[in-house]
């Protein structure tokens, strides 16, 4: 794909434009005319050094372009890596900007590496380091060796370059240019400031060395059929939304972009939640990356160690448990939308869903032939004890509702999942456990979902008991094993989301038109309730239902093959953070259900 540069600088990229960059200890986001937009060091939840895709430029950014305006830009991964390659098409020649980021023992670098292609193009650069997401100006010193570095607090940023540079209006800049056969260099390396610089760092041989690892790293995928191709690079994304030390998957590598343009609802999501721990782990065992899975069981078992009645629905990347969210106000939010969040209030709340969802993932790793670990299956006890004792408690449910708490379907659902997967733990590999009184509760919890939550009315399931209202949540009661898929029920509550929670075609979460959480109006479709429904198909039986919808999910990602958390099918954009994990697990796992014949969809909706 080739188009002209559509962003002035100051404007809006929309979020599609944007792609990543990564260590798997952080990430940041290049938009189409080579702007590092978003940037955080040393983790993925540091504050921003680079803010400007929540605010504007002088909130801080890394542009390196071509002079003409008019130039037109086509990109791509360099195949099975994460290093971006960005071509500019100008009047008078061609220029790559290769883009990529690396660890090092002291620290951690980004490196752009320009390359000129054919002719002479003229380039600027312009380099606005304001950490403190955009707030907090660095004092610049211009070392003995021609190396800048930029110092505000515990942190410190070293710009090495062969191009001549200059200090205005507290920006750093260059005009040059970079005829055909030349290569240029740029790296900037956070460290502390309190200890020793950095050594100077080759960016030519360090990308060499950064899409070695990368393409050593992929060697492990197996491949999955004609999908092959989206199917590695969300292996990619998911990597490079994972801790390489702790194991912790975030589901996005950004905070406060918006569910709705305009609106409110913008949350932090550079933590790890529960909930996708299922999802993820299947991801990666049936693509072939068992050490990965292994990791993520680890990162699990370590954050809910404790007392089950302090476990979370998320953690921090190591673990962490205190996530307090609060709000800065001198960022204008992505496109006007406020508040900008730092930190996330839900991690708080009571979701019930995700102790079927722990249980769940230790019983399919387990399956996996993962190792025990030796207090696991002692805490899984624990979990079931305390969850014998608030099953029947009203929650926020898995979408993390703030207007107040409901007994949601779903939650009771994944209630039933944990009892399940508790049990068939003792059955199948000989645990001890009150299997007796296991299975009383788990036909007790089964029997109240049948009569509370089904609407005769509806002739489906709704969202919570007694209500009207439907869920996409429930298009997993099937994919979990509570029903068959051929259950007139599980049918109804298809064919009644199909009725009333599609848009163009996609699926919303719920009915976005009423208030939820203080706002009116719609959000985008989720996507992956939308491969949920595609899975839904496959196990019914329609493979061309399921075909036809995964094609248009994947034909939604972005040029170099992205995912947002939801789409905006009236103005064809994504929305919500980006990128995101778990829209990508679930494309992972609808392409295995659609290849092999034991999918984790069919593995899953066994009957117990």
């Amino acid at each position: 794909m080739i188009e002209a540069l559509t962003a002035l600088p100051g404007a809006v990229h929309p979020i599609e434009n944007y792609a990543l960059i990564g260590n798997s200890e952080t990430v940041a986001l290049v938009s189409r005319d080579a702007s590092i937009d978003w940037l955080g060091f040393p983790r993925f939840d540091s504050a921003a050094c680079f803010a400007a895709l929540l605010g504007g430029p002088e909130n801080g950014r890394w542009q390196i372009a071509p002079v003409d305006r008019a130039a037109r830009v086509t990109r791509r991964y360099r195949p099975r890596t994460l290093v971006l390659e960005t071509t500019f098409i100008a009047a008078d020649g061609r220029v790559e900007v290769i883009d990529c980021m690396t660890r090092r023992p002291d620290g951690a670098a980004v490196i752009r590496v320009l390359r000129g292609l054919e002719g002479r193009v003229a380039l600027h650069m312009e380099l606005i380091v304001r950490f403190m997401y955009g707030s907090e100006v660095p004092w610049v010193t211009r070392l003995d060796d021609g190396r800048l570095t930029m110092v505000a607090g515990p942190d410190r940023l070293t710009l090495s370059t062969p191009v001549e540079t200059r200090g205005e209006d507290l920006k750093t800049l260059a005009d040059f240019t970079i005829a055909a056969g030349q290569e240029l260099a740029f790296t900037l390396t956070w460290t502390h400031s309190y200890r020793p610089l950095p050594a100077r760092l080759d960016g030519v041989s360090a990308v060499l060395g950064v899409a070695k690892t990368w393409t050593d790293w992929s060697e492990g995928y197996p491949g999955c059929g004609e999908w092959s191709e989206p199917v590695l690079r969300s292996l990619i994304t998911l990597k490079a939304l994972t801790h390489h030390e702790t194991g912790g998957i975030v589901a996005a590598g950004t905070t406060s972009l918006p569910e709705r343009i305009g609106g409110n609802r913008n949350w932090d999501y550079r933590f790890c939640w529960l909930r996708d721990s299922t999802f993820t782990l299947y991801a990666l065992t049936s693509s072939g990356f068992i050490e990965e899975a292994k990791a993520w069981r680890e990162w699990l078992l370590r954050a809910i160690a404790g007392s089950p009645s302090q476990m979370q629905i998320m953690y921090g990347v190591a673990g962490e448990r205190r996530l307090a969210e609060y709000e800065i106000d001198w960022l204008a939010g992505y496109a006007g939308s406020k508040p900008v969040r730092i930190g996330n209030a839900a991690a708080k709340q009571l979701q019930l869903d995700v102790y079927g969802e722990v249980m769940d993932s230790l019983y399919q790793a387990r399956r996996a032939g993962l190792a025990e670990w030796d207090a696991a299956w002692d805490v899984e006890k624990e979990l079931i004890d305390h969850l014998a004792t608030i099953w029947d408690h009203p929650d926020e449910g898995i979408w993390e509702v703030r207007s107040g708490r409901r007994h949601f379907t779903h939650s009771k659902v994944m209630a039933w999942v944990a009892l399940d997967r508790a049990i068939r733990s003792a059955e199948e590999f000989g645990v001890d456990g009150a299997l007796d009184d296991w299975r009383k509760l788990r036909q007790r919890i089964h029997d109240t979902v049948c009569s509370a939550a089904y609407n005769e009315k509806l002739g489906a399931f709704a969202q919570s008991f007694g209500s009207s209202d439907l869920d996409a949540a429930l298009l997993l009661l099937p994919l979990v094993g509570f029903l068959p898929p051929e259950d007139r029920r599980v049918r109804g509550t298809i064919a009644a989301i199909e009725r009333h929670l599609l848009r163009d075609g996609f699926v919303r979460r719920y009915d976005t038109n009423t208030v939820v959480d203080g706002i009116t109006g719609s959000e985008g479709v989720f996507l992956a309730c939308s491969f949920w429904l595609a899975d839904n198909y496959v196990l019914q039986g329609r493979l061309d239902d399921a075909r036809r919808l995964f094609e248009r999910l994947i034909a939604l990602r972005n040029d170099v093959g992205l995912l947002a958390e939801e789409y905006d099918p009236a103005g064809k954009r994504f929305v919500g953070n980006f990128p995101q994990a778990f829209s990508h697990v679930a494309l992972i796992n609808t392409a295995h259900n659609l290849t092999h014949a034991m999918a984790p969809a069919k593995d899953r909706a066994k009957q117990r």
